[in-house]
């Protein structure tokens, strides 16, 4: 078998005494030529013809049926599997399918896995354009681990995916924690069985999932602490109970004292006597959906004068709270249930009035060192 390098496509000589001419076209696969040849000039004047064809744009693919040569490794194919062999939360998946159904494989799903540069990840990252900055990090970051795992299996020789920070983005919503008035204004507008839980999306910064399934069980009036040992997640259309988002989110929170009579109240009024009773069941005993709270909670904080809260904003709210006490990295981790430092350090901003005090202090010892 002779082989001929350094110009387009490839002849190779058959037992038969015959040759083959092979190429790999515009689309990222190989192609050969559906006849034999008498000679190895036949074979190249043939592949002259094509390169000619790929030159001028008139190149299209053979016909279907025809044969071909198995095609290369695209990144939509290695996504597929590289997807479907990950042990994944449904709405984990459900996520990373969008993202790789809208954002990755439109661009690039068709390019020949081997032959992604960093130049077309550059190109790809840059036509997503910056209106949508989260979803474009959460793109980048899939696309890089899938890539990273690419390049583990030695599927490509390394990754592509180096555009530095592309997979982290700039919080676009500058959170403004909630003054304790506007938290009691804020209650105080809500209807009577959802009070508690914007009472404890701030002061215990439970997330919505942990409060949507928190039931009668999970509270322990007495100890005064709130057992997270599961959430609620909408995928597919329907509610699906979980695990918390990390499992550090299995924990045990501690409520305020202060709180203990207002839940106490709730328990009695609001929820139902069995074990599994919960805590804030939408109006058909199921789970609460998002939008239903949301329409009331979105009254509530512009009575309150703060339209710009989110309701995940309140359990921002707790953890600055939390950490006006000087409670530490370690046990604000415990409390928010995260398992990263990175996380929690997220919530760690100063408390309104906190850098007054530090002010007054430093004036303190100006004026008297010994103190």
């Amino acid at each position: 078998m002779a082989r001929k390098s350094g110009v387009f496509g490839s002849v190779e000589k058959e037992r038969s005494g015959r040759y083959r001419a092979r190429y790999y076209g515009p689309d990222g696969r190989r192609h050969k030529a559906p006849t034999l040849f008498l000679t190895k000039r036949d074979a190249r004047a043939w592949l002259a013809l094509q390169h000619a064809d790929i030159v001028r744009k008139t190149w299209e693919p053979p016909a279907a049926g025809t044969p071909s040569p198995r095609r290369k490794l695209t990144l939509g194919d290695y996504a597929e599997q590289w997807l479907a062999h990950r042990d994944l939360k449904d709405r984990t998946r459900e996520h990373y399918r969008k993202l790789l159904d809208a954002q990755i494989l439109p661009g690039l799903g068709g390019l020949p896995l081997a032959s992604i540069t960093a130049d077309d990840v550059r190109g790809w990252h840059a036509a997503m354009g910056t209106e949508t900055p989260t979803l474009r990090a959460h793109a980048y970051g899939l696309l890089r681990t899938i890539m990273g795992t690419a390049a583990s299996d030695g599927k490509i020789a390394a990754n592509p995916c180096v555009i530095r920070g592309a997979g982290s983005a700039r919080r676009v919503h500058k959170i403004r924690p909630a003054s304790l008035d506007e938290l009691a204004a804020i209650t105080e507008a809500m209807p009577a069985q959802y009070r508690a839980m914007i009472l404890l999306a701030s002061w215990c910064a439970l997330r919505f999932g942990e409060l949507t399934e928190l039931r009668r069980k999970d509270i322990d009036p007495v100890a005064g602490v709130i057992r997270v040992e599961r959430a609620v997640v909408r995928t597919g259309g329907t509610f699906q109970v979980t695990t918390p988002k990390s499992d550090a989110g299995m924990r045990d929170v501690h409520i305020p004292p202060h709180l203990l009579p207002v839940v106490v109240e709730h328990l009695d009024a609001h929820v139902g006597p069995d074990r599994d009773a919960l805590l804030f069941p939408a109006q058909h005993g199921g789970h609460l959906a998002p939008a239903t709270l949301y329409r009331r909670f979105y009254a509530a904080r512009k009575a309150a004068g703060r339209a710009d809260l989110r309701f995940h904003d309140l359990r921002h709210t707790g953890a600055v709270l939390a950490a006006s006490t000087g409670a530490t990295l370690a046990e604000l981790m415990a409390r928010l249930g995260h398992s990263t430092p990175a996380a929690a350090m997220r919530y760690q901003h100063a408390a309104e009035g906190a850098d007054r005090r530090i002010a007054e202090l430093l004036s303190k010892l100006a004026t008297n060192p010994d103190v």
